[in-house]
């Protein structure tokens, strides 16, 4: 090794970024839909063969007929009363718990007084709210908003606390050594260090906020996918039901890639392990 050669600085390569082209994102989406197609087609085969009874288990094709008369009549009234109430209550819900989530997190006194209440709350199940809220509320909108806003408010409470107290401290002993203010330091370290959790704990929000729709449709509601399940088990109709249940979880995969979207926006400076296999 010559002289020269010893005084060179030494490169180091940059990290390269996981790129993802537009072929390899419907590659991926197709993927996805494989399994779900795969199951429509043993079942289709299973059902027309008489392994299983068509009263019980309707074939997949049955299943959109009915979705299609559904479609033609009052399928989107149950639709747009679901949708509000899920919106109302998850808001509701997800913006009080953001509030006690960031006390509790930032406070240990907040903790002392609000987490053993919190945690004996949250271990109550869904269907135990229904009587009592009935007996308070009756039987309108605001019974089931408020069940929805239950559901919703303790994912998101618990994972934003946790993401809140999970902060590296020595990036707020930096922004301390700036004289960042108490604004400043919460606008530019506490709150993009906590996004990543806070995003987890509202689509968590968001994926109770539907199942606890259903908990409060199937008791007291006149319109609603849960009040639909309701009328479809009532009526002997399994069609009805799991159409009534396909449409849920095309709302929920929905609102979740809704926040998923926004998870990904907001959350772009990030240089994350993101899955994909590393390049030679």
């Amino acid at each position: 090794m010559t002289s020269k050669s010893k005084h060179l600085p030494l490169e180091l390569p940059a990290p390269r970024r996981a790129t993802f082209s537009l072929s390899d994102a419907w590659r991926l989406r197709l993927k996805g839909l494989a399994l779900p197609v795969l199951i429509l087609l043993v079942l289709e085969f299973v059902v027309r063969v008489g392994w299983l009874p068509s009263y019980q288990m309707p074939a997949p094709s049955e299943i959109a007929l009915t979705l299609r008369d559904l479609a033609e009549g009052a399928l989107w009234k149950h639709i747009s009363a679901s949708l509000l109430r899920v919106l109302l209550g998850f808001a509701i819900g997800a913006s009080l718990a953001l509030v006690f989530a960031a006390w509790v997190g930032l406070s240990r006194e907040a903790e002392a007084w609000l987490e053993p209440t919190f945690a004996g709350l949250r271990s109550i199940p869904s269907l135990a709210w229904v009587p009592l809220l009935l007996l308070w509320l009756g039987i309108d909108e605001t019974s089931k908003i408020v069940l929805i806003a239950i559901g919703a408010f303790f994912p998101v409470y618990l994972n934003g606390v946790s993401a809140i107290r999970d902060i590296d401290r020595k990036l707020v002993e930096v922004g301390q050594m700036y004289g960042f203010s108490r604004l400043r330091l919460v606008r530019r370290i506490l709150l993009p260090a906590a996004l990543p959790g806070l995003f987890t704990g509202l689509r968590s929000g968001m994926s109770l906020a539907w199942m606890f729709l259903v908990a409060a449709e199937l008791i007291a509601a006149t319109k609603g996918l849960g009040y639909l399940l309701s009328d479809g088990r009532e009526t002997s109709r399994p069609d009805i039901v799991l159409a009534a249940i396909i449409v849920l979880a095309l709302l929920g995969k929905l609102s979740d890639g809704i926040l998923a979207g926004l998870e990904k926006r907001f959350l772009a400076w990030r240089d994350t392990f993101n899955g994909q296999r590393a390049e030679d």
